[in-house]
């Protein structure tokens, strides 16, 4: 657990992830911005390439090198990192996030190349009619922040089509890091001294608290995440963030469905 005063990480990555197109398209919308316990955070380019935006296939290759390096990272990703309990218990899964990974990847494969998150939604690809959810279920965290569901497509502000983008590339980091990175909370609630960690957050807690300084929208997300986890992480205050306060009976439940960092 972090201790208070002492900052636990030396870089702070916010992203803002988009669930255009396929993994190897060129995003306008895929953002990165990094700082480190200096410095304010900065836009990330992609690596020189014929794409002039981030693809989410190069961002994950890119992830991977970064937090493989000994500087411990914290990395803010804004989409779903899981579903909630209704999804396991309709399709009778193992309340286990690295199998639901596993399962969630074979039905719905959008990392693969010249996959749409439609085309799995139409039934072009993969089998996502076995593994869908109802816009009416939302996790506890999205219940507290006032999120959309998971499963809430074709809407202004929905996280659903970047959150079944985004989950097999946390699969893949997963995979390729092991356990070098702390998925948090399912790797639990302390994120151990000097690993680089995962986590989920929602820049719209933040996002009029930053002044916008000529960022798109987002550019400003990108910004506002990796900014909170720099300032919460050096002024102390990241451990109370990391222990929300919830019922007993939550935290299990939550250790499965995923958190928002920063919801209390």
């Amino acid at each position: 657990m972090p201790e208070r005063g002492k900052p636990s990480f030396h870089r702070y990555i916010g992203i803002d992830y988009s669930g255009a197109e396929t993994p190897d398209s060129s995003l306008k919308g895929l953002r990165v911005y990094l700082g480190d316990r200096e410095s304010l955070p900065v836009e990330i380019e992609p690596p020189p390439s014929p794409r002039k935006y981030w693809t989410r296939r190069g961002l994950a290759e890119w992830l991977a090198v970064r937090l493989s390096e000994d500087v411990p990272a914290i990395v803010g990703i804004d989409h779903g990192f899981s579903f909630p309990l209704r999804y396991f218990e309709v399709h009778w899964l193992e309340p286990s996030w690295p199998a639901f990974l596993d399962d969630f990847q074979q039905h719905w494969p959008t990392d693969k190349e010249h996959t749409y998150v439609d085309f799995v939604r139409d039934g072009l690809r993969g089998d996502g009619a076995a593994r869908s959810g109802s816009a009416r279920w939302r996790r506890i965290t999205e219940k507290r922040a006032g999120a959309k569901s998971v499963f809430h497509f074709d809407v202004p502000g929905s996280v659903a089509k970047s959150t079944h983008a985004g989950l097999p590339w946390l699969r893949y980091l997963r995979n390729r890091l092991g356990e070098r990175v702390h998925f948090w909370p399912f790797d639990g609630w302390e994120i151990p001294a000097g690993k680089s960690a995962l986590v989920e957050v929602y820049p719209s807690l933040w996002s009029k608290s930053y002044p916008r300084e000529g960022r798109t929208p987002d550019q400003h997300d990108a910004y506002v995440a990796a900014a909170w986890l720099r300032q919460v992480d050096t002024d102390g205050s990241l451990g109370k963030f990391l222990m929300p306060s919830m019922l007993p009976g939550e935290y299990p439940v939550a250790q499965v469905e995923g958190w928002i960092l920063g919801v209390m």
